[in-house]
């Protein structure tokens, strides 16, 4: 009886987890009109100039960025220590945090230095260049190519490491830190590109300690970028990449990928980018018994969260708990109440998906898609800051695109990334418009 239980359920984890998807269908959503495509002949019609979808993509990098590097000298502080050494932060800071992995590589970094938020978004975005087809098929992204491609990487860098002369101690401890970054996620890329299942679920559960991490969610946002306006294709290509991600973090991801396609559209509006939290529901989560939706559960207090601040009418009302730099009383008073709102919502560990999901849209809801004053928002609040504020940075940079961004934060972090962490932005946005607008999908 127990062999046939666990023949059962190893048949049903095969099924699901590398089963056939569902053909696209005609549709259209905002100004995009959608056509049943194959890899060899993917079409989509969209009344947008190449121009203007570069401006898009280029704004998606660059506000991430910007988040990222925003939130990259705090990180995971706690609020009281980052005011004593940094006040309310309102602009880009010096990183002088110790180098590791997953932060960043050097010590004593310019302002605009990023962290792993931006280097996952540069390697999916690499990865999206090279097989940018793969996105426009008939069935979603290929998560085998995806896992391929993080093993290939990772064994890359196991060479350069191998050939490093020993007593160049820099190169050395750099290459240490590269494969650092990718050694659990390629355990878990490799067991699931060689289809072992055992092994995949093994791997999954331990990594990064095994909580409902945020790991889709440091490339989601680009998954969105091929998908201006439709954020359903978003949420299928991403959900079937979301390897690394456990229990509910895979519709996290997925939500985030369709967040980033809704705010593509040159209809975008807010409302329209945060429906998708009701409308984008391919897996039917809503349908799932005892707890149904639980990211749905998660976007219904974020927005009570943003309009209960928003109703203090006067400052008086809130004790503020920290110094909120040159905004006024009653703004202070109302972002102040939407901290005490996201602070009883904390989980355990900072880096938990929801927890991310919850403070970047509550952000984005509470500032009215204002970019600067959702990435002080976000960097103020802190927890996992960086990563926060690059996924929402990502979603407003593509929502007004690259030149409506703060032009005093897109100069310094453009050339830091550039000349300090050998990351150009500019380039990799030309190559990525190249790609897939040449390629068929608008």
């Amino acid at each position: 009886m127990k062999r046939s239980i666990r023949l059962f359920f190893t048949i049903v984890f095969t099924l699901v987890l590398f089963g056939c998807q569902q053909d696209d269908s005609t549709d259209k959503i905002g100004n995009m009109d959608i056509t049943s495509v194959s890899n060899s002949d993917s079409k989509f019609t969209i009344k947008m100039t190449k121009e203007v979808y570069h401006d898009k993509i280029l704004g998606a990098l660059v506000g991430s960025a910007i988040g990222d590097a925003m939130g990259a000298p705090t990180e995971m502080w706690q609020r009281y220590n980052r005011q004593i050494e940094y006040g309310f932060v309102d602009s880009l800071d010096p990183v002088s945090i110790t180098p590791s992995a997953e932060g960043v590589w050097d010590f004593n970094l310019p302002k605009g230095a990023t962290t792993d938020d931006t280097r996952w978004k540069v390697f999916m975005g690499k990865y999206m260049i090279k097989k940018a087809n793969d996105f426009y098929g008939t069935l979603p992204a290929d998560p085998f190519l995806f896992a391929e491609y993080v093993t290939e990487s990772y064994e890359e860098e196991m060479k350069n490491l191998k050939s490093t002369d020993e007593y160049d101690t820099k190169n050395y401890e750099l290459n240490l830190k590269r494969i650092a970054w990718l050694q659990e996620w390629a355990l878990v890329a490799n067991a699931f590109e060689t289809k072992d299942i055992e092994k995949y679920n093994y791997e999954l559960s331990k990594f990064y300690g095994g909580d409902i991490l945020c790991a889709g969610m440091l490339y989601a946002p680009m998954v969105g970028l091929p998908y201006p306006g439709n954020p359903l294709k978003a949420y299928e290509s991403s959900f079937r990449l979301a390897i690394f991600d456990q229990g509910y973090a895979k519709d996290v991801t997925a939500l985030t990928s369709a967040m980033q396609a809704a705010a593509m559209d040159l209809k975008a509006t807010p409302e329209s980018v945060m429906s998708v939290f009701r409308d984008v529901d391919p897996n039917e989560y809503f349908s799932r018994r005892i707890f149904g939706r639980l990211t749905y559960q998660a976007y219904k207090d974020s927005y009570y969260f943003s309009e209960q601040a928003k109703a203090i009418s006067s400052p008086d009302q809130i004790k503020l708990k920290m110094d909120f730099g040159n905004y006024d009383p009653l703004f202070a008073a109302q972002m102040q109440k939407a901290f005490n709102q996201l602070d009883s919502k904390k989980q355990e560990y900072s880096p938990h998906a929801k927890e991310i999901l919850m403070i970047s849209i509550t952000a984005m809801m509470f500032c009215d898609f204002d970019f600067r004053k959702t990435m002080e928002f976000i960097t103020n609040y802190g927890r996992d800051n960086d990563t926060a504020a690059a996924v929402a940075g990502s979603i407003l940079g593509a929502y007004h695109g690259f030149n409506k961004l703060p032009k005093d934060l897109v100069k310094t972090v453009l050339e830091t990334n550039k000349t300090k962490m050998g990351i150009d932005l500019e380039i990799l946005a030309q190559k990525l418009t190249d790609s897939l607008y040449s390629d068929g999908s608008i």
